[in-house]
């Protein structure tokens, strides 16, 4: 297992802690939801896919996981319904990503939901603007993008196998605690999990350690841990939000630095519109590729999971930035 630079944070023991005996214990005797006496299957629900994701490898045959963001929809725009709301009322265990979906944000914390785990506790944020990775983090104030709290933290975590692995580690005690009958399952799940993200980050760490140039262009600022976990620098045409429009001035910026950084492709992804993409490609005369967000799996992903999918986004990284 690849541990070199992983640890698990302070906000893991702090989010888990948070969650009390009491309430833990209610969840698997009074709602019948855990593996126990009741027969059932511990309800949780995730904001959107990545989130989805964990529970499911964490969870295994123990869980019964379903989503509030559909297959396709873009998470940043999602609007709880009416539904979704009495879903969350109904769960046992709410997964979500504070400052990522604002909408959710409010349902959860005005819920009676049981467990609420909320993955920016699991690891640590930072502060990113349109050019990230390298010493380009130091710049975060001069670009002043804030997310939807207002915060300024960039939520794209789980681009970063590292701390999508700590968040991973706090969703398996998270789930340990509300359902001690199979903590024993969760606990290997969760190390098995561990273990293939370890992969990942080796994959990634051993595929563009050796590439011709360091930085990317993304429509998206999604990439920005991505960027800094192995040495490339980002430079998105968009701030944190994937609707907003770039200006006439970053446009140029972006198409001059492309040719004094030797870069040779945009990159746009699957659930926004690549008009913005496309044009800057055109008149730059450069490529355009997918780079995946990982946002949801679509038809259109390359590949069934977030490992498949990941693994993909490493592949067209290596082509673009002529890693070997």
């Amino acid at each position: 297992m690849n541990v070199r630079r992983r640890h698990i944070s302070a906000g893991v023991i702090a989010a888990t802690t948070a969650l009390t005996l009491g309430s833990l214990s209610a969840c698997s005797s009074d709602s019948g939801a855990a593996d126990g006496e009741g027969g059932g299957k511990l309800d949780v629900v995730a904001s959107f896919y990545p989130l989805q994701f964990l529970a499911e490898e964490i969870g295994g045959s123990h869980v019964s996981v379903s989503t509030l963001t559909e297959p396709g929809q873009e998470p940043h725009d999602l609007e709880i319904s009416a539904k979704q709301t009495a879903q969350l009322q109904e769960s046992d265990v709410a997964l979500y990503l504070k400052g990522l979906q604002p909408s959710v944000d409010e349902a959860i914390g005005q819920s009676e939901v049981r467990a609420k785990v909320d993955a920016a506790t699991l690891t640590s944020l930072e502060k990113h603007g349109n050019e990230v990775g390298g010493h380009a983090a130091e710049h975060d104030d001069e670009h002043g993008h804030e997310d939807e709290e207002g915060s300024g933290l960039d939520p794209h975590i789980w681009l970063d196998p590292v701390r999508y692995a700590e968040v991973a580690e706090g969703v398996g005690k998270a789930f340990e605690k509300a359902d001690p009958d199979n903590a024993a399952t969760y606990k290997k799940n969760t190390a098995a999990l561990v273990e293939k993200l370890d992969g990942l980050d080796t994959r990634f760490e051993d595929g563009l350690k050796n590439a011709k140039t360091k930085v990317f262009i993304t429509t998206h600022a999604a990439f920005g841990y991505l960027a800094e976990r192995y040495g490339l620098t980002e430079e998105a045409i968009n701030g944190l939000d994937p609707e907003s429009e770039p200006s006439a001035n970053r446009v140029k910026d972006l198409e001059k630095m492309a040719k004094a950084d030797g870069v040779s492709t945009v990159f746009y992804e699957t659930l926004v519109s690549d008009k913005t993409a496309k044009t800057i490609a055109a008149d730059a005369d450069l490529k355009t590729d997918v780079l995946d967000p990982i946002e949801g799996i679509t038809k259109k992903s390359r590949g069934d999971d977030y490992i498949q999918v990941m693994d993909a986004n490493l592949k067209a990284l290596q082509t673009a930035l002529g890693a070997k």
